[in-house]
């Protein structure tokens, strides 16, 4: 009797399931192999109907993200606004720019608290608080966010940023490279000298005068490692000879944390540490 109960409960539960499927592809038949479609015209069936049903209390509430910028008067970086401001509110504003594509450095300022470049930084979205942009800390300051990069160059210039060797090349036009070699010097060749990551380092603020700085040391260690150079065990001797050109580096790692272009200085600074200590007698290494 059970049996018989259950299986004519059961019967008439997938009769009703047969229906409303049949029921639903009449309604909707060039829906019939699309169930995902059919599934939302028949939640917006339902929807309608409940509305019918409620007449007089049809008022729904939508919260919908939005976000329209008006960029046909002004780009999306800060140094779009920079511009805009110069060409039509202030045009005494004082700031360095070339390339606007992240190449020449020159537009590198702090934003937000951040070093950065320009050219490369969006501008924040969120309109209810201003967006900050000073010079490149600690810095002597020209005029507005253009600041004085003569020490920044001299050191840069200190390390001899140019290829060395003692002999001319096989034919004499290219020294070549296999592509292991020319592979050493990715993420050290991108550097754009744009003191982002000098200005943001401590070891930097405390000893400008000795400590070359992040940017130089990046680009010492670009032609250190360069198979082409024959010059690369002087030019490591040259950066020690004064202890606090090399070995100013506290390995803070401002520098990296920084870098517009995603460089990473503090490691080519511990390369170049290693490359140093190994290379000397271990008791001079140990009094270091």
């Amino acid at each position: 009797m059970w049996r018989s109960l259950f299986r004519h409960v059961y019967e008439k539960a997938g009769g009703l399931l047969e229906l409303g499927k049949k029921e639903a592809s009449q309604k909707f038949p060039v829906l019939e192999d699309r169930p995902a479609g059919r599934r939302h015209a028949e939640q917006a069936m339902e929807t309608f109907e409940t509305i019918e049903k409620k007449k007089g209390a049809t008022v729904k509430e939508f919260r919908i993200y939005r976000w329209s910028p008006d960029l046909t008067a002004c780009g999306p970086m800060v140094l779009d606004a920079l511009q805009k401001i110069k060409a039509e509110d202030d045009s005494t504003l004082t700031y360095r720019r070339s390339c606007r594509e992240g190449i020449c450095g020159s537009c590198a300022m702090n934003i937000d608290g951040t070093n950065t470049v320009a050219c490369l930084k969006p501008i924040d979205a969120d309109t209810s608080k201003p967006t900050t942009i000073t010079p490149l800390p600690h810095m002597y300051v020209i005029k507005d966010l253009a600041v004085d990069l003569t020490n920044f160059y001299r050191q840069y210039k200190s390390i001899e940023p140019w290829l060395k060797t003692r002999r001319l090349s096989e034919d004499g036009r290219e020294y070549r490279q296999t592509p292991a070699e020319r592979k050493r010097l990715d993420r050290l060749y991108e550097c754009i000298l744009c003191a982002c990551c000098s200005s943001s380092c401590p070891s930097y603020w405390w000893n400008p005068e000795e400590f070359l700085g992040p940017a130089a040391l990046l680009q010492a260690y670009r032609w250190i490692c360069d198979s082409r150079d024959e010059f690369a065990d002087q030019r490591l001797q040259a950066l020690t000879e004064d202890q606090k050109r090399l070995y100013g580096c506290r390995t803070i790692k401002n520098c990296t944390k920084t870098c517009p272009k995603s460089l990473d200085p503090a490691g080519a600074i511990h390369k170049m540490k290693a490359r140093h200590l190994l290379s000397v007698p271990v008791e001079k290494a140990e009094s270091r």
